[in-house]
């Protein structure tokens, strides 16, 4: 199997290039892939001559979204759809990452796919855009929606907490946004799980359209703190005192969904995933990391490069 990923240095795209490891991928990103810019989308593609293409490139700047609105739409929903559209006319299903950020949070229960979007900040409603464009674009095409991207690599929630936990005696934690973690390498292992039914799949199969996919269980980002320093004072790491605090707080450039759980069941009865349990995977992320000090600096709420 041949495979384009767009994207390189990110979590997930380095997630998926370990995963399929065994396959012929070819991972890029600007100037190599500029997802602006037909002339490089239709060059990558030649180059790549894909099987599969997977989108894991995007505009993941939540705050300065607000203020580049314009570049925040065309990566994620006009590039998104260049790419799906290339993917379609070389033969290829798609597979496009998008975020719990489409949503408001306000429904009190975990969202499934035909709830109606309801996106709060320019990030968000450009991923929404994108899911629309990549659909009509592709109909052979997934839309996964994850949530709280962690991974070994990258800047991410994780590796911040285990640097401000090595600095400070206390960390001040949002304890009433609602979601569930998740772990690049699980996104990926879903890409590897869905491939085989995605490439000898017709448009009409059930198989396309939109699906959620986060870690398991669900609960907020104090929850999530918590574990990891508990899991990483067990290798070695101090543990200072952990203060729930809430989203008033905290306040930030865009307004973030209060509970932006997602309901997975639909990906289990199509494609047979089950979320993994992402202590588990925390776990594993740790054992790498445990040797290393992370180093960007970044406020102890949500982290700005969870989504996707």
């Amino acid at each position: 199997m041949r495979v384009l990923v767009a994207g390189r240095e990110g979590q997930v795209a380095r997630a998926l290039v370990a995963r399929l490891a065994d396959h012929q991928v070819v991972a890029l990103e600007p100037p190599e892939l500029d997802l602006t810019d037909d002339a490089s989308v239709a060059a990558a593609m030649a180059r790549a001559r894909p099987d599969l293409v997977v989108n894991a490139a995007a505009y993941t700047a939540v705050d300065k979204a607000e203020d580049q609105e314009a570049l925040a739409f065309a990566v994620n929903c006009d590039g998104a759809a260049r790419l799906a559209a290339a993917a379609a006319d070389a033969g290829a299903p798609f597979v496009h990452f998008s975020t719990d950020y489409v949503f408001d949070g306000l429904k009190g229960a975990p969202y499934l796919e035909s709830d109606a979007p309801s996106p709060l900040g320019v990030y968000g409603r450009s991923k929404e855009a994108g899911e629309r464009a990549v659909l009509a674009a592709n109909p052979r095409s997934v839309v996964l929606r994850t949530a709280w991207v962690c991974s070994p690599d990258g800047a991410n929630f994780v590796k911040t907490m285990l640097r401000l936990a090595a600095e400070r005696e206390e960390l001040r934690v949002v304890a009433d946004q609602h979601g569930a973690p998740t772990f690049a390498a699980d996104l990926a292992d879903a890409v590897a799980v869905m491939a085989p039914r995605l490439l000898a799949a017709a448009a009409e199969d059930a198989a396309f359209g939109l699906f959620h996919l986060t870690g398991s269980p669900h609960t907020t980002w104090h929850g999530f703190t918590a574990e990891i320093l508990a899991q990483a004072a067990t290798r070695g790491h101090r543990q200072p005192r952990l203060q729930a605090i809430t989203t008033s707080e905290f306040p930030t450039r865009a307004v973030r969904p209060v509970d932006g759980r997602l309901d997975c069941s639909r990906i289990g009865q199509v494609h047979g995933i089950t979320p993994a349990d992402w202590r588990q995977s925390l776990a594993r992320c740790l054992d790498t990391l445990v040797a290393n000090t992370p180093t960007r600096d970044t406020p102890t709420g949500p982290a700005k490069e969870n989504s996707v």
